[in-house]
């Protein structure tokens, strides 16, 4: 039976406690696998293929469930596995792991609370009144509601769990692994490197001070644009593993009162979620890289005038110009309907070989012309309404992209994309659901044509 993901964890810091975790997680994978192994052996080549898709399947299952027990560095990376994953993994093992972006139990307060008044000191945690409950629960840390005492301010306090930098490097060499005992990924693949990537993103993640500095960054950035809200930073309270900001207030993105918006509202919103994207990536050169909708808030306004609350810059990612160049050459290659300017640009970022064969061009082009649907002058009449608007709530773009992408993939000559493609397009894969669950009517291509001519 699935354990209550909901329930107060008592978090496992010890070095003992999470290396025995672990090892006890690795030969329950390893027996597992021996297990299947013998029993194919006796099945036949249809009953094999289904068997190995219940196999990932509950392979995947217990990983998540393991992984959600201890929380931490181990948690996060079975999160970036499932999006790493998209381009290695079976699709029974991705489904099961992206419960981890959205399903992690908080850490009990008794044993945050002594951590806090460390890190904090007595004087500063009694300015401080802090609700015990959390706001929301992540793999890294967790949000509580507070109030200043002197003046009544309301406050967000973001607190990472304890012991959790000092094991980041021991927990990933661990869980690769793991990982291979299982057998969640294919030969071929360069796990290490992969699982490198990951840890070097969850190092970023963990440093409050690289998070404050870009909070405050897209506050200046933003400042003058009615558009969105940024939180304040207090740097009084905050430290390397303590974050405190203004509360801001907003109503979730599939909260009733969104949804029940009109439709011009709700495309509203859709053009400033896209138009932050594409000001971020074109103009900024750097993108925060975290799409859960717990990283969003609708401020509802009666004149109309909503605005989306942005939270948590943890993962803002910044991009290098001959990165930027390259990616420029792919978009404006789909867009203009330039096949060779598209490759192009693929290969100058390392995601196809330069020896490729032309099939092989031929379906990342196929990949490349699925995502800027959109923003094409032929996407599909039934996506589109009279005025020739896309209906973001009735396209199944992210199917149809997932499995293209999937078809590249068997190919040898595919490339893991580099850890760039891999953290922009989990952003850009985030606004296209935001922008579907919103059922934003939205005539893209002048945005884009926008954005790309000043590149031009």
């Amino acid at each position: 039976m699935a354990r209550d993901r909901k329930r107060p964890l008592k978090l496992k810091t010890g070095s003992f406690d999470r290396n025995l975790a672990l090892a006890r997680m690795g030969m329950i994978a390893g027996t597992q696998m021996a297990g299947h192994t013998v029993r194919n052996f006796f099945r036949d080549k249809e009953g094999r293929e289904a068997s190995d898709r219940e196999f990932y399947r509950e392979q995947a299952e217990f990983l998540a469930d393991e992984l959600g027990r201890l929380k931490g560095s181990v948690m996060k990376v079975g999160q970036m596995l499932s999006v790493y994953g998209q381009y290695f993994m079976p699709p029974e093992a991705i489904d099961v792991l992206q419960s981890l972006q959205d399903d992690s139990p908080p850490v009990a307060w008794s044993d945050l609370q002594p951590v806090l008044v460390r890190r904090l000191g007595e004087k500063r945690l009694a300015e401080l009144d802090i609700d015990p409950e959390p706001l929301a629960a992540a793999s890294l840390g967790q949000v509580h509601r507070a109030t200043r005492r002197a003046d009544g301010r309301e406050l967000c306090v973001k607190i990472q769990y304890p012991g959790l930098a000092e094991a980041i490097g021991s927990d990933i060499a661990t869980l690769t692994r793991i990982v291979r005992l299982a057998r969640l990924v294919p030969r071929g693949v360069e796990l290490s490197a992969v699982m490198h990537e990951v840890q070097e993103m969850i190092y970023r993640e963990v440093d409050y001070m690289h998070e404050a500095r870009m909070t405050k960054e897209y506050a200046q950035r933003l400042a003058d644009d009615d558009r969105y809200v940024v939180p304040e930073v207090f740097d009084e309270y905050s430290t390397d593993t303590v974050l405190v900001t203004s509360f801001e207030a907003g109503e979730h993105v599939r909260s009733l009162a969104v949804q029940e918006l009109a439709q011009e509202r709700r495309d509203r919103l859709g053009r400033n979620a896209l138009a932050l994207f594409f000001g971020e990536f074109f103009e900024w050169g750097r993108v925060q890289t975290d799409p859960h909708f717990g990283n969003y808030r609708i401020r509802l306004d009666e004149s109309g005038d909503d605005r989306i609350v942005l939270l948590d810059f943890g993962a803002v990612r910044e991009f290098e110009p001959t990165f930027l160049q390259s990616y420029f050459d792919i978009v404006r290659g789909a867009f203009d309907d330039q096949p060779e300017r598209l490759v192009r640009g693929a290969v100058g970022i390392g995601l196809l070989r330069p020896d490729s064969p032309q099939h092989v061009y031929d379906a990342f082009v196929e990949v490349g012309m699925l995502m800027i649907e959109p923003f094409s002058d032929d996407a599909p009449v039934r996506l589109l309404t009279e005025s020739g608007a896309y209906r973001w709530g009735d396209s199944d773009l992210p199917r149809r992209t997932s499995t293209a992408i999937s078809r590249a993939a068997i190919s040898r000559w595919f490339r893991v994309p580099p850890r760039e493609i891999v953290f922009l397009h989990r952003r850009l894969g985030g606004v296209f659901v935001l922008l579907a669950v919103l059922r934003s009517h939205i005539q893209g291509r002048p945005l884009l044509k926008d954005y790309l001519s000043r590149l031009s």
